[in-house]
């Protein structure tokens, strides 16, 4: 089937509009990671007594409705993107707030609810919805001043970091917080903001570390790997190190039958062993390449919000893949955080699909008189009429 500029359907339109470079790469990276999945999920199956490529058979179960989350929602329009979001975070406000209360339970947390045959980690699904929703309320505040958009984004992620707490998440609290003060600091906010929140921020770890014994344990044994034990960043390290430059060879590895979570959290580690640093290079690479490509089509954006929020998305997916292989070559204490498009989970992939989708629905060319209004409405902001009326 060839598609032609002169027809209007659908397809048509997104063919001829969409970021197709950035959408190839993210399709690049779903094989990737089924490639890995026949690496890695063999073992896990063997240990809880499944048949061999029982993960794997998940993991390629979830690639087509990734994709098809990911196609509609680079479909929508900016608004309908922001009105989306909206839905989105509400739903999933009121879901992660059922799972303090009926959510099952997982190496101590409470993060995944229980629908029929399937578990949802609705956490996944409000990160990007909350990001969209802030980078509006923080361009709202640059061009209406009469919209409390500071408060109500302060207040957003007051309910969302509060509720990963009590979970507890802490890797994604983080993860958040890292998205949501990158923005704060985009908006153009004044810098006594930026570093009062620094220092709350700070505190915030602080108190995290003396009265929550987990994370204090996880820390001491990242900065004193004597205090306690490092069984899961050791044979992280030693699949580097056992891989080499090119890797030991497909199906190979030794190290990720000892290895928890081999399939999920430490995924890359596999690919060191059996494919080598060399591959784990490209596999980086194709990481930076949507990573900074997000980046250049922000910064060429007119419109306030959609430059907000396409960087938001952005560092949200940057953010996450960094801590993920930081945690694999030793330098973050171990935390279960899954490696976008890579890693096994059927939430961790709908919710990526769904922040690539957004990504590229934002990324879309659009009609140079919709950019000139834009930038119309960002130079007539309220700060600049102040600006004009004085000069």
């Amino acid at each position: 089937m060839r598609l032609a500029r002169a027809d209007r359907s659908v397809l048509s339109d997104w063919w001829f509009t969409v970021d197709r470079l950035m959408f190839f790469g993210m399709l690049l990276l779903m094989a990737a990671g089924l490639l890995l999945s026949f690496a890695a999920s063999p073992p896990m199956a063997a240990r809880y007594d499944l048949e061999p490529f029982y993960f794997v058979r998940r993991h390629a179960m979830m690639i087509p409705p990734a994709v098809i989350v990911m196609f509609a929602a680079s479909t929508l329009s900016p608004k309908m993107i922001r009105r989306t979001s909206l839905v989105i975070f509400l739903i999933g406000i009121v879901m992660m707030l059922l799972t303090l209360w009926v959510g099952s339970e997982v190496k101590g947390a409470q993060r995944w609810l229980q629908i029929g045959s399937f578990s949802i980690q609705p956490t996944e699904f409000v990160k990007p919805a909350f990001v969209v929703l802030v980078a509006w309320l923080f361009h709202e505040h640059q061009t209406r001043r009469d919209v409390p958009g500071i408060e109500l984004a302060v207040f957003f992620y007051i309910v969302l970091a509060t509720l990963l707490v009590l979970q507890p998440d802490f890797g994604q609290t983080l993860l958040v917080t890292l998205v949501w003060g990158g923005l704060f600091f985009m908006a153009g906010m004044d810098l006594v903001w930026i570093v009062a929140l620094a220092i709350v921020a700070i505190a915030g770890l602080t108190a995290s570390y003396f009265l929550v014994p987990h994370v204090a344990s996880r820390i001491d044994r990242f900065l004193d790997p004597q205090s306690g034990d490092t069984y899961q960043t050791d044979r992280a390290i030693e699949s580097f190190l056992q891989g080499g430059w090119f890797g030991r060879g497909p199906g190979e590895g030794t190290i990720k039958t000892v290895l928890p979570d081999a399939h999920t959290d430490f995924i890359f580690a596999v690919a060191a062993e059996e494919y080598g640093i060399v591959a784990c290079i490209v596999l980086v690479a194709m990481f930076a390449f949507i990573v900074l490509r997000g980046f250049a089509k922000a910064a060429h954006e007119p419109d306030g919000f959609i430059r907000l929020a396409i960087a938001g998305l952005v560092m949200l997916f940057g953010f996450q893949t960094l801590i993920n292989l930081s945690v694999n070559v030793g330098l973050l204490p171990a935390k279960g955080m899954t490696l976008p498009f890579i890693s096994h989970g059927g939430t961790s992939m709908l919710s990526m699909g769904l922040t690539a989708g957004f990504i590229l629905g934002l990324t879309r060319k659009r009609p140079k008189a919709a950019q000139r209004i834009a930038r119309d409405r960002s130079n007539h902001a309220p700060e600049n009429d102040v600006r004009e009326q004085a000069a």
